[in-house]
């Protein structure tokens, strides 16, 4: 298994693509409000498979399930506990790889379409609290690392930066770049430099945003090494839940975020073994 921290300084990591896609590239119905946590529950075997699928095509960090998986948004709080340390067991068991548990925004618990947008109506001491126990769970399931992702605003960067003193286990810190709670002038800087900051935080940068937005969204970025795991190039359409446009080959711009600071790189969103594997050859040659 990869040791992240003597490796990120040396060369780039590949990281896996999106989780949710190839469940439902597979067969899976990912159209419920808990997305690719259904199978978590439901059909585990089916998410050990799609871990296995990423390690297959160069993978070297797998992303656990858990991303929309949260307490106090319907599911009795012991299920939860039990889905978010199945998660880490069944990345785990598909391959000899580094283990980073997912922690989503708050928009993605409640699947509305807030976690581009970061509009919670929540204080920051409320935020905190929401995150805490996730955390806390996560933090001891036995991933290597927290993949904090997809975090939409700078009240919710610096409340999760908050609770990350005292888990004692490292993080990586990716934001939603392309939320429009970054969109007024320096807010996405600031959240970068707020998350590389935080206790623990071994890597921040971007992800589920287009694959064009990567290199303008690094160029603020603090001088820790950078991620990078962008949808494919289509569009979520939140009401009508269904992706649009083009999509663009991500390992065709893969090696230009390495050359910007890019030390985990993978896909997001519409991102399947194929565009992984494509991405190691990209980066590695």
């Amino acid at each position: 298994m990869i040791d992240l921290a003597s490796t990120l300084p040396a060369r780039a990591v590949v990281l896996d693509g999106g989780l949710g896609t190839l469940l439902e590239a597979r067969g899976n119905d990912v159209s419920s409000s808990l997305w690719s946590a259904r199978i978590l529950r439901d059909d585990p075997d089916e998410v050990r498979a799609a871990h296995a699928a990423f390690i297959d095509a160069g993978a070297e960090v797998v992303i656990t399930s858990s991303y929309q998986v949260g307490f106090g948004v319907g599911i009795p709080d012991a299920d939860v506990d039990t889905l978010l340390r199945r998660s880490v067991t069944l990345a785990r068991e598909a391959g000899d790889v580094a283990v980073a548990a997912s922690v989503g925004p708050m928009g993605a618990l409640r699947a509305d379409g807030s976690e581009y947008t970061g509009e919670y109506g929540l204080t920051l001491e409320q935020l905190r609290d929401r995150h805490r126990r996730r955390l806390r769970v996560l933090a001891d399931a036995g991933a290597d690392l927290l993949a904090i992702e997809t975090i939409p605003a700078e009240l919710e960067v610096e409340a999760l930066s908050l609770e990350l003193e005292g888990l004692g286990i490292p993080a990586l810190f990716s934001l939603s770049a392309d939320s429009t709670g970054f969109a007024s002038a320096g807010s996405l800087d600031r959240a970068l430099r707020t998350a590389a900051s935080a206790p623990g935080v071994i890597a921040v940068g971007v992800n589920c945003c287009a694959p064009e937005t990567v290199l303008p969204a690094l160029a603020g970025a603090p001088g820790i090494p950078l991620v990078a795991y962008p949808n494919t190039g289509e569009r979520w359409d939140a009401t009508t839940r269904t992706w649009r446009g083009a999509t663009a080959p991500l390992a065709d711009a893969a090696p230009d975020w390495v050359a910007a600071g890019a030390r985990l790189v993978g896909g997001c969103c519409r991102s399947l073994p194929a565009d992984i594997a494509a991405i190691a050859a990209a980066v590695r040659g």
